[in-house]
């Protein structure tokens, strides 16, 4: 030893005992080989089923499989089957060191289960990190994710991302309160109103499995009434889910089950929770904490523990159909459900869909609906204005509003709230002839003109030119009306023709939830009316035409449920409740609205359907993008022998700048859009062929987009 390190007292001999222990450690640990997180190279392998099956979250078709990976000793504990891992995924074959194979990015997955042995005989890679050990993925729960990729031709990977929350560490930490005992079975309450009701309600007390598609009475009642199909299924010690279409409806139905059962007994999952409290509740819903669940569409998913119950409300809202791929909508899930589950299921609503009522026709459920005496005790009185009324009507003509329009809301206006319903949101719409209603286009482009908040010339809202001398190419005529006046421009003008009455807007900026039961004018779009305290004294529903004349196969039940869901806020007939629909009254779905009957305006779509051979009794698929690879993939799909395909058609051009629907090209590009229509019982057949075709596509390195959606609801 130099006197140098002498001075500086460096040597060990001089360090105190339980230093020189720690440092001995410190060496001893630091001799022992460490194998790399990244690769683990040199690690032993578990002694027990060293192979982890993992599905890996790439989303891509070719790619939807299971791949295997060796399982570290280290990692042999915490790696179980439900788990969420992260590996390395693209490492060539010769990328092999020490027999194990090395490299690639790290991507996330899910660990489905452990082997003792794989069937690839080449080397595999070792799993990079268990992310956590809360086992998030079951069997019952993998099954149903299969089963949806399946339907919708689309990847496991992609409806795992659906079902499954992104994870938030400090909501794992916390631990899942314990589950309470089951409530007692409740009473009946309004479900007596129904010739079954108090039946179904006894079936799901006792543990049995009713199917039932459910007619609503208007009015409030819905919300207690499922939550007491809810509470009858917790009686039973059974889980129960309730999907419902935004979150206001979601906000009601919680409030009635707590109401009905008090706080802890169910889970809400909607979005507006944030992250972290989502997350929570989907782990203590996980944890079989919690065995209700009330959520919007991300909820079909939710693993309830021992599921005695699904239920959706108003299947044919929009926002039942996912905009991810691959695009299920909430009622094919939970059927799928009931099927898996041997559950009961509950499908309700004021409208009927044919979706709906295809299911009471195939025998696949029973109709849960009211008697005739009681539908009319429920139901406000519905008058129609049509065209020769209007044409009659010089107040209609000059003003917005037709005489008996103005009537109902005058003397609505005496007893409370009044509900203005408008088919559209925005200042001022679609311009057409005041005369013969054909609408006013661009002599450029041919364009839809627009009117301007200034009241100056028309502006073309494809190419931007201004019209200053606009007639008519079919009558002449000079004059022009708003197709469609939005709700900003109609609370206006009810402003100016009632003055001393306080108006309020609800629509995409700012949707009120409900409103007192003073005297007011509430201007609503469709889906965004609030509710009212002791329910509207009338209801004015304008503009039906503009909802009924749109070029889709859904327009006259979309109408209709439209109409249904504001009238149902109306006070009864016999309170005085009234409701005027400004449209034309031979048409079906008014008829159907004067009669509240739902269920036979969608049994005679049904029928008309069944007829023409369209959706929901063949299925069908849309095939959409650039022209050349539409083509291209319809010759190389291998389509089945009694497949039909319709088209291609051109679809609309995206403009810059305005927002994009769902199921629409790119801003600027053309594309063209194949309808593929099959006969019952080939659906799977179909999404099997389309699915296959577009994994080769990409298997192929295919950079041209091409959309494939199985039963897509805008058809056209």
């Amino acid at each position: 030893m130099s006197s140098e390190n002498e001075a500086t007292g460096g040597g060990a001999g001089d360090a105190p005992p339980e230093q020189l222990a720690l440092i001995r450690e410190s060496v001893r640990q630091a001799k022992a080989p460490r194998a790399k997180p990244r690769t683990w190279r040199g690690a032993a392998l578990a002694k027990e089923r060293p192979v982890a099956r993992v599905l890996v979250d790439k989303g891509v078709l070719h790619l939807d499989r299971f791949f295997d990976y060796a399982v570290p000793e280290e990692l042999d504990a915490d790696a179980q089957p439900g788990v969420r891992v992260r590996v390395r995924f693209g490492a060539g074959r010769r990328r092999v060191r020490d027999g194990r194979r090395e490299g690639g990015g790290l991507v996330d997955g899910f660990l489905i289960e452990r082997l003792a042995e794989s069937d690839y005989s080449g080397p595999l890679a070792a799993l990079a990190q268990v992310v956590s050990p809360e086992q998030v993925l079951d069997e019952e729960l993998l099954g149903l994710a299969r089963a949806v990729a399946d339907r919708y031709a689309g990847s496991l990977a992609d409806v795992l991302q659906l079902a499954v929350p992104p994870r938030s560490a400090r909501a794992e930490k916390r631990t899942s309160p314990d589950p309470l005992p089951p409530p007692p079975v409740p009473e009946p309450g309004t479900w007596a109103r129904y010739e079954q009701g108090e039946a179904f309600v006894a079936a799901l007390a006792s543990g049995g499995a009713p199917r039932a598609v459910w007619n609503a009475l208007p009015g409030p009642q819905w919300a207690e009434e499922l939550a007491r199909a809810v509470a009858a299924t917790l009686a039973s010690e059974r889980g129960a889910l309730v999907v419902l279409p935004d979150g206001r409806a979601v906000a009601r139905a919680d409030a009635a089950l707590t109401a009905l059962l008090g706080e802890g007994r169910h889970a809400v999952l909607t979005a507006d929770a944030g992250p972290e409290k989502r997350y929570a509740q989907w782990l203590a819903v996980r944890r079989g904490a919690v065995r209700a669940v009330i959520g919007t569409r991300a909820a079909m998913f939710a693993p309830v523990r021992d599921l005695g119950l699904v239920a959706l409300w108003d299947d044919g809202d929009d926002s039942h159909s996912e905009p991810h791929a691959p695009q299920p909508h909430a009622r094919e899930v939970l059927l799928l459900r009931a099927a898996q589950d041997r559950c009961a299921f509950l499908l309700g609503g004021w409208g009927c869909t044919v979706e709906a009522a295809q299911l009471v026709e195939t025998g696949w459920a029973r109709p849960l609906v009211a008697a005739r005496e009681q539908v009319r005790a429920a139901a406000p009185l519905v008058r129609t204005v049509g065209d020769q009324d209007l044409a009659r009507d010089e107040a209609a003509r000059a003003a917005r509003l037709p005489t008996l329009a103005w009537q109902a809301v005058r003397d609505g206006l005496r007893r409370g709230p009044v509900l203005v319903q408008v088919p559209r949101r925005g200042y001022v719409p679609r311009m057409a002839c005041a005369s013969c209603r054909t609408p006013a286009r661009c002599r450029h482009c041919a364009g839809p003109l627009e009117g301007q908040e200034s009241g100056s010339a028309l502006r073309c809202g494809w190419c931007g030119r201004e019209e200053g001398a606009w007639h008519c190419p079919e009558c002449g005529a000079f004059r022009l009306r708003a197709q469609i006046v939005g709700a900003r421009r109609t609370a206006e003008e009810l402003g100016r023709a009632f003055p001393a009455v306080p108006v309020r807007t609800s629509g995409r900026e700012h949707v009120l939830d409900t409103v007192s039961e003073a005297p007011a004018l509430v201007v609503s779009t469709p889906g965004a009316e609030p509710v009212a305290e002791g329910g509207y004294a009338a209801a004015l529903l304008l503009d039906g035409w503009a909802m009924l004349g749109r070029p889709d196969l859904r327009a006259g039940e979309d109408a209709l449920r439209r109409w249904l869901a504001a009238a149902a806020l109306v006070r009864p007939q016999g309170a005085g409740g009234t409701v005027v629909a400004v449209a034309e009254p031979t048409l079906r779905p008014v008829q159907a609205l004067v009669r509240w009957d739902p269920v036979g305006h969608a049994l005679r779509e049904l029928a008309e359907r069944t007829e023409l051979g369209f959706p929901p009794v063949s299925r069908m698929a849309s095939v959409a993008g650039p022209p050349e690879a539409v083509a291209d993939f319809l010759r190389a799909a291998g389509l089945p022998g009694e497949a039909e395909v319709l088209g291609p058609v051109p679809l609309p051009v995206t403009a810059v700048g305005r927002p994009r629907r769902v199921g629409a090209p790119p801003p600027g590009e053309h594309w063209e859009r194949a309808l593929i229509r099959v006969p019952p019982g080939r659906g799977a057949a179909l999404a099997g062929t389309l699915k296959a075709a577009q994994a080769a596509r990409m298997a192929r390195g295919s950079d041209v987009a091409v959309w494939v959606r199985i039963d897509p609801p805008d058809i056209g």
